[in-house]
């Protein structure tokens, strides 16, 4: 997100005041004031709120999928089932030798002494030993509105002071990896922020080589995220809006980033207009009306891009495109009243040791390419060979993008989803070896009570299915096995079999699978599943940890085969009216669609032979296409926007090398903060977020130093004015 950074040409103080109305010193004073103080109090009242998003925020994915869905439908009618609202823990106990009775006896004194701690919310179920007698497990469910990852750490705190040392313990299940997920969010409002603002400010200090400046551009950006949080919290709160761990890191990334990139145009156009304008009002004045359009323009076709996700079935995606686009919407407002406020009081102190001297008689910023450093001869050495040029680098991202076929964006299991270490996943591990890999998290079926037994035999026929039990409030344990031959009683022979749990005329059997719940062999058996409930007509929903992977990564697939094509006609919508041309809107996305492909395809590479990652998200994919494409074509927007103006006066081609030559630091500079922003990313130990961060990183590049430097120019040139067609700058207008 870079400007044009329009020029004013030379321009010299003015000898009569009375052509145009001069602003009383009194409003010169007050307005900025007024702006700087309002800022303060946002980000003071604001402020805080970084570390109350936990309170308003859920990472339980079947809060995100469609009401639709089976698994959806299945979380809800549950807790009637089960009696409550609880999150399982499986606690995994390993011995290297046979348990023996004097253990067990310890391990059921432990375990059952973890019913006193506050946040369990049950009964804590009796030590079950493993066929071979090398493991225990046992089952205890905690309160969902408790701070899981705290439980979860006193828990396994408890177990290994009481334990032998001979034993290994793990907590594992749906609580175990809420923990895990808890944790890695946990350095976003910390982390995540110091290495974003961290990585900015160098950059800044590189291209302005000054300390001031840096540090009001970063207010600006602070004090924008603030604000933006502050309103997305009360929306949260009212469930206006839902909140995620992974939308707050990609939220904090683009206020940043855009922010800052935002507060690159201003100071750009109001360091030139300095050094033209010897007042700093007329000078800020000037620099707002060069800036403001750019900044709409690109703020604009982001939040466009960003409002098609709401089109999205998967609540995590749809509630991505309102939070980020009132996050854009507060970095355009900070960059367009704090940071010219902020400015204009500090003056051209702001720039200190290298301030912009007064110098009227000063030539056009766009007369010479030559007077812009690396970017003119750039700029010169493309209009030499615009037509090898572009078919060059036209082809060798083509050949980037035969990459994406390495990509694997079908699902990751959910053991996968944490890089750092993991109790949970080790625990996972550990019942795999020992019990039936979906011990403790059982594929839940709901069906018509006259349809129990049938559908106990087809789930019991199924390859993937280790055992079959049926919700029961009379049996001691809650639920009670069922066999070929029916409901069996738990307890001495010739007791009576409980009668299962009833609701509403359904339900509930519980069928552990053989493999674990987040393997694509649990998937498969639970595909298998529903398809043969459908072949026999027995109505029956199937949820549970299996089905909510399955229908969240099939929503997923859904919305990135209808959101991508609509994103783009969008955009080239925009672009149209922005440019006034067919043409060259439609070459500008197709040059943007060539860049994400190549991104795309060199990531999968590196995620594959480098990170040897274990697939992706089937949303990986469509974020990198929305930021990608949203953020991408808004520097090619801004090359072009500065081509076409110039195009006006001295010819498309000359006005192209105008053009590429003015826009090409500022423009760079943007898409260094922007790149390293969306790295940052990478310290948040989550696959989803890693994977983000990379294709992003890598693809802004891209559109920086290649797109926009070489291709969109090259192009541009080799067409000449036809690439406005068919505006009248196209018919009118000179080569």
């Amino acid at each position: 997100m870079a400007s044009s950074e329009h020029s004013s040409g030379p321009t010299s103080e003015p000898t009569h005041r009375s052509a145009r109305p001069r602003t009383p010193r009194a409003l010169r004073v007050l307005v900025p004031a007024l702006l700087i103080v309002g800022w303060l109090l946002a980000a003071g009242i604001g402020g805080p709120y970084f570390g109350r998003v936990d309170e308003v925020s859920s990472n339980d994915r079947t809060t995100y999928l469609p009401e639709t869905a089976d698994a959806t439908q299945v979380a809800l009618v549950a807790p009637e089932f089960l009696g409550s609202e609880s999150i399982p823990a499986i606690i995994v106990i390993t011995s290297p030798e046979e348990i023996d009775e004097q253990t067990l006896a310890t391990l059921e004194e432990t375990t059952a002494a973890l019913a006193d701690v506050e946040e369990v919310s049950g009964d804590v179920s009796p030590v079950l030993l493993s066929d071979d007698g090398l493991a225990a497990q046992v089952f205890l469910p905690l309160d969902p509105d408790a701070e899981i990852s705290e439980v979860i750490a006193q828990i396994e705190e408890d177990l290994a002071a009481d334990l032998p040392s001979e034993l290994s313990a793990y907590v594992t299940g749906p609580a175990g990896f809420t923990a895990d997920l808890a944790a890695a969010f946990s350095g976003i409002d910390g982390l995540l922020l110091a290495v974003a603002l961290a990585a900015v400010f160098v950059i800044l200090i590189v291209v302005y080589r000054s300390v001031i400046l840096p540090l009001v551009v970063l207010a600006t950006s602070i004090f924008a995220l603030c604000a933006a949080l502050l309103t997305i919290w009360h929306l949260a709160a009212a469930d206006v809006l839902l909140l995620s761990g992974q939308t707050q890191g990609i939220l904090f990334i683009l206020v940043i980033g855009a922010a800052t990139d935002y507060s690159l145009l201003y100071v750009a156009r109001y360091r030139d207009e300095l050094r033209h304008t010897k007042d700093r009002w007329p000078a800020t004045m000037k620099a707002m009306r060069g800036t403001i359009e750019p900044v709409l323009a690109s703020g604009g076709t982001v939040i466009a891009g960003l409002l098609c996700l709401l089109l999205s079935d998967l609540k995590s995606n749809s509630t991505l495109g309102p939070v980020a686009s009132i996050g854009i919407l507060f970095a355009m407002a900070a960059a367009l009243t704090f940071l010219p406020a902020a400015l204009y009081a500090l003056g051209r102190v702001a720039f200190w040791p290298r301030r912009p001297l007064f110098e009227p008689d000063a030539s056009d910023a766009g007369a010479d390419p030559s007077d812009h450093g690396v970017w003119g001869r750039i700029a010169l050495a493309v209009r030499r060979r615009p037509r090898p040029i572009w078919i060059v680098t036209a082809l060798v991202l083509a050949v980037g993008c035969l990459g994406v076929t390495q990509l694997q964006a079908d699902g990751v299991p959910q053991s996968d989803l944490v890089l750092a270490e993991s109790s949970a996943r080790d625990g996972q591990a550990a019942l795999g070896e020992h019990f039936p890999g979906g011990a403790g998290s059982p594929a839940q079926v709901v069906v018509d009570e006259s349809s129990l037994q049938e559908a106990a035999e087809l789930l019991l026929a199924a390859d993937g299915v280790d055992s079959v039990t049926v919700t029961a409030a009379e049996s001691p344990s809650g639920s009670a096995p069922v066999t070929e031959e029916g409901v069996q009683p738990l307890g001495p022979p010739g007791a009576p079999s409980p009668a299962p749990t009833v609701v509403q005329g359904d339900v509930l059997l519980q069928a552990t699978l053989s493999d674990a719940p987040d393997s694509a062999a649990a998937e498969e058996t639970v595909r298998a599943l529903r398809t043969e409930f459908g072949a026999q007509d027995i109505d029956a929903l199937i949820g549970g940890e299996t089905a909510t992977s399955i229908d969240t990564n099939d929503a997923s697939a859904s919305d990135r085969t209808l959101i991508i094509p609509i994103v783009l006609v969008v955009i080239l919508l925009i672009l149209m009216l922005l440019l006034r041309s067919i043409l060259a809107p439609i070459l500008l996305v197709a040059t943007t669609v060539l860049s994400f492909g190549t991104a795309l395809g060199a990531s999968a590479l590196v995620f594959e032979n480098l990170f040897d990652f274990p697939g992706a998200d089937p949303a990986v994919p469509l974020y990198g296409f929305v930021f990608l494409v949203a953020l991408g074509i808004d520097y090619n927007i801004f090359l072009m926007t500065r081509v076409r103006e110039e195009s006006l006066q001295h010819g498309t081609r000359e006005g192209v090398v105008r053009g590429l030559s003015v826009t090409g630091g500022v423009i760079t500079s943007a898409g260094l903060v922007l790149a390293a922003t969306f790295a940052a990313l990478g310290v948040i130990p989550i696959l989803f977020l890693a994977q983000i961060a990379f294709i992003v990183a890598f693809g802004v590049l891209l559109d920086t130093f290649v797109v926009r430097t070489l291709l969109v120019p090259a192009l541009a040139l080799d067409l000449g004015k036809v690439i406005w067609w068919p505006s009248r700058l196209w018919r009118r207008g000179q080569e």
